[in-house]
C-alpha cells in the first residue's frame, strides 16, 4: 500500500447509476498532492467549457489530501470544487470535521461526481464498498433530521455524513455542503451543485487507518505541536475561537460593519469572542473555562470550533449546529447593523439547518438594507418588507426566506451580484468580486487582500493569502524565520501595495494553494500565528509519504492549482476583465474610528494588478497564464486546452 494515501478514488456518474474504482499512479498523487490541485485535474480533463453550473455535466469533485487521518492536528480536511453556480467561475470550499478522516479510513482518496440521478439518492460508502441508495424520504429534511434518519437506516451512529439542506436542494447559490451538521464547505455554492444532481449526501464508514513512511519522525512533529501549543498565538483561538477576532478587527477599523460603510461598530462588544464565551456557549453556565463550548475535528488539539446552547424569549440554539465562527458573527451581525448576539447564534444556526454560507447569506442581506434605506429598493421590491439596518427580526426572517425561496427571498438567493442584476438596480452597494460577497476582512485596511479579491479565480476570499498585518514591522519580528523560509524579508505597512506587498500576496497564495491541495487547516499550519510552520509542513509531508518533498515543491503545487483555476476560468470567458472589486470599494471611504477616510486607491490597484500578472508570469493584457509557465508547472496539456 502507498503510504498516507489510499490510492483509489471513487468515480460516480448519477445519471447511469454507475460507480466506479480509479487508481492512479503515485506520481499523479505527489504532483497534485490531493484536494483542490487534484479535482481541477478532473475537471479540466473531463468537463467541456460552457458546462451551466447547475446542469448534468458539471463535475462535483470532493477529496482530501496525502496526510488527512494521520496523528497530527489539523489534517482532517476535505476540498469540494466544481463551477460555481455563484459566479459561473471555478467553484472551490474547504471544510474541517471528521468526514474527511472518515472517507480516507472508508479507502478514498477522492470522489468524483457527474451527472444527475432520476430522483432523490444518497451515496453509501463503507469500508471500500459504496453504493446508491433512495433519499426521497430525506429530501426537504434539514441536516439534522436527516443525518439522523441516515445513521438509524444504517444502523451505526459514528457514520459521518456530508449533506445538503433544504436550501442546497432548492439551489440557492450560495448553499454550502455540511458534516456534522455545523461544518461546512460554505463558499462558491458546492451546495447548489450537489442539490441540482439530486444527491443529498455522501455517508462514510471507515476504520483504514493510513501507513505512514516515517511514524517516528511524525510523533516527533506531533508531540513537538502538544509541548508548544500552550504558549503558541493559536492557543487564544482554542479559547475564543475566531470569534476572538471582533475585538481585533475593531480597534483596527477593519470590522465590517453597515455593508462595509464602516471598520467600526459601536454594538461591538455585545459581539465580541469573549462575550460569547461568557454568555452563550454550552457549558458557559457550569463553569468549564477549559473546554466549554469547544468542539474538535478528528486529531486536533486546537479545539477551535464554537458550541452555543441557549434559549431565550425570541431565540434558541442546539449544540448539535455549533456555534458561529468570525466570519458568520460579523456577516450575521455588524454588516447588517445587529449587536443581538442570540439573534446572531439563531440566523448561524439556521444556516446549519438548512445549508446555506453565512457570509454571501449575511452579506447578500446587509446590501439589501443598505440599498432599502437609501431608497433603491422599496416595499414593491421586497414584498412589503422594511429591511432596515439593526432589525434582528427581520435578518432572521430573510435567512429562512432565502431557503425556502420564498418571496424576496428567491431573488436574495441568487446572492447580491444577481439580485441587483435581477432587479436592474442596486450595484452601487455591491461589494463583490467576480459576484461572490467579501468576507470579513476589509480590503481597504488590508491593502494585499484588494489585490487578492480581485485576481482569486472563485472571487473574494480570505483564506486565500496570507493578511497584512503579520507582515508588518513590529509583527513580522515574531514570524521571521516562517516568512523567511519562503523568501518574504521586506515587511510593509498594511496600506502598502508596492511590488514588495505584491510578491507577499503572491507567494502566500501559493501556499495556501499547497494547504488546500494536502487538506491542511491554515489555523494549524500557516505561515505566521498557527502552530507549525511552512518547513515543518513539509517534513510533515515527507515523514507521511516517504517522498522526499521540500517546501519549494510544496509551492509549486500551490502554484500549479492557481494556474489550473486560471486557466479554467480562461475556458469559461474570464479573464482580467473580471479581476476587479465593485465600486464602492473605491469610491466610498470609510466612516468613523482609525479608518475613517479610507478607501481602496484604484491607481495603486492597477498597478499592482500588472506587477502580480508580470510575477505570475500571465499575459498582462489578458491575466491568462503564458504556455511557458504552464510548461514549467507540467500543464502542457492545459496550455493545449487553452489554444485550441
Amino acid at each position: 500500500m502507498p503510504n498516507g494515501y489510499m490510492g483509489k478514488i471513487l468515480r460516480v456518474d448519477l445519471t447511469s447509476e454507475t460507480i466506479t474504482v480509479e487508481e492512479p499512479s503515485p506520481e499523479f498523487y505527489r504532483r497534485h498532492m490531493g484536494g483542490s490541485a487534484l479535482n481541477l485535474y478532473y475537471l479540466l480533463q473531463e468537463m467541456p467549457a460552457d458546462v451551466d453550473a447547475l446542469a448534468p455535466d458539471n463535475i462535483l469533485a470532493l477529496s482530501v489530501g496525502v496526510s488527512t487521518g494521520v496523528a497530527i492536528s489539523g489534517q482532517s480536511r476535505m476540498t469540494a470544487t466544481a463551477k460555481s453556480p455563484l459566479s459561473g467561475a471555478i467553484g472551490d470550499s474547504q471544510c474541517g470535521g471528521f468526514w474527511p478522516a472518515k472517507l480516507k479510513f472508508a479507502g478514498f482518496d477522492a470522489v468524483i461526481i457527474k451527472g444527475r440521478a432520476a430522483k432523490p439518492v444518497y451515496l453509501w460508502i463503507d469500508e471500500g464498498q459504496a453504493e446508491l441508495r433512495d433519499a426521497s424520504h430525506l429530501w426537504g429534511k434539514i441536516t439534522g433530521e436527516a443525518e439522523a434518519a441516515i445513521r438509524d437506516e444504517l444502523g451505526d451512529a459514528k457514520i459521518e455524513v456530508l449533506q445538503i439542506g433544504p436550501g442546497g436542494e432548492k439551489m440557492v447559490r450560495f448553499a454550502g455542503l455540511i458534516n456534522m451538521c455545523n461544518r461546512a464547505n460554505g463558499r462558491t455554492g458546492m451546495g447548489a451543485v450537489m442539490g441540482s444532481k439530486k444527491l443529498k449526501a455522501v455517508a462514510v464508514r471507515g476504520s483504514n487507518k493510513p501507513q505512514v513512511a516515517d511514524k517516528e519522525a511524525l510523533q516527533e512533529l506531533t508531540k513537538w505541536g502538544a509541548k508548544t501549543f500552550p504558549k503558541a498565538d493559536v492557543a487564544g483561538l482554542g479559547k475564543f475561537g475566531t470569534a476572538g477576532v471582533i475585538s481585533v478587527q475593531q480597534a483596527l477599523g477593519g470590522l465590517p460593519t453597515y455593508n462595509f460603510n464602516s471598520g467600526v461598530f459601536d454594538g461591538w462588544e455585545a459581539i465580541d469572542g469573549e462575550t460569547l464565551y461568557n454568555t452563550l456557549l454550552a457549558g458557559s453556565q457550569e463553569g468549564q473555562q477549559d473546554r466549554k463550548g469547544r468542539d474538535t475535528c478528528y486529531g486536533c488539539i486546537v479545539r477551535c470550533k464554537r458550541v452555543v446552547d441557549f434559549s431565550q424569549d425570541s431565540y434558541s440554539a442546539d449544540p448539535l449546529y455549533g456555534g458561529p465562527e468570525y466570519e458568520s458573527i460579523a456577516g450575521l451581525g455588524s454588516y447588517c447593523g445587529i449587536d443581538d448576539l442570540a439573534a446572531i447564534c439563531h440566523a448561524n444556526e439556521l444556516c446549519n439547518k438548512y445549508g446555506i454560507d453565512t457570509i454571501s447569506g449575511g452579506a447578500t442581506i446587509a446590501w439589501a438594507m443598505e440599498a432599502f434605506e437609501a431608497g433603491v429598493l422599496t416595499t414593491a421590491d421586497t414584498g412589503g418588507l422594511e429591511i432596515k439596518f439593526g432589525d434582528a427580526k427581520t435578518m432572521v426572517k430573510l435567512v429562512e426566506m432565502i431557503a425556502a425561496r420564498e418571496g424576496f427571498g428567491d431573488i436574495l438567493a441568487e446572492g447580491s451580484a444577481r439580485a441587483a442584476a435581477k432587479l436592474g438596480k442596486g450595484a452601487e452597494f455591491l461589494i463583490t468580486a467576480k459576484g461572490q460577497e467579501a468576507p470579513a476582512h476589509m480590503p481597504q485596511v488590508k491593502r494585499s487582500l484588494a489585490l487578492m479579491y480581485a485576481v482569486n479565480p472563485f472571487g473574494s476570499d480570505h483564506e486565500s493569502s496570507d493578511h497584512d498585518l503579520t507582515y508588518e514591522e513590529d509583527s513580522y519580528k515574531a514570524f521571521e524565520d516562517r516568512y523567511a523560509s519562503l523568501g518574504l524579508n521586506d515587511p510593509l505597512p498594511a496600506q502598502s501595495l508596492d511590488p514588495a506587498k505584491v510578491e507577499f500576496a503572491r507567494i502566500t497564495q501559493q501556499f495556501f494553494g499547497m494547504l488546500d491541495s494536502v487538506n491542511l487547516c491554515h489555523f494549524v499550519w500557516g505561515t505566521s500565528w498557527p502552530l507549525y510552520g511552512p518547513e515543518q509542513a513539509a517534513a510533515m509531508v515527507k515523514a507521511v509519504t516517504g517522498w522526499d518533498v521540500t517546501l519549494q515543491e510544496l509551492l509549486e503545487v500551490g502554484e500549479r492549482r492557481v494556474n489550473m483555476m486560471r486557466a479554467f476560468n480562461a475556458r469559461e470567458g474570464i479573464a482580467r476583465d473580471q479581476d476587479k472589486l465593485s465600486v464602492k470599494f473605491f469610491e466610498r471611504p470609510l466612516k468613523g474610528g482609525p479608518s475613517d477616510g479610507v478607501k481602496v486607491d484604484k491607481a495603486q490597484f492597477e498597478a499592482a494588478l500588472q506587477e502580480y500578472y508580470r510575477r505570475c508570469g500571465w499575459d498582462e493584457s489578458s491575466g491568462i497564464p503564458k504556455r511557458e509557465t504552464l510548461q514549467r508547472l507540467g500543464l502542457d496539456w492545459v496550455a493545449d486546452q487553452l489554444e485550441s
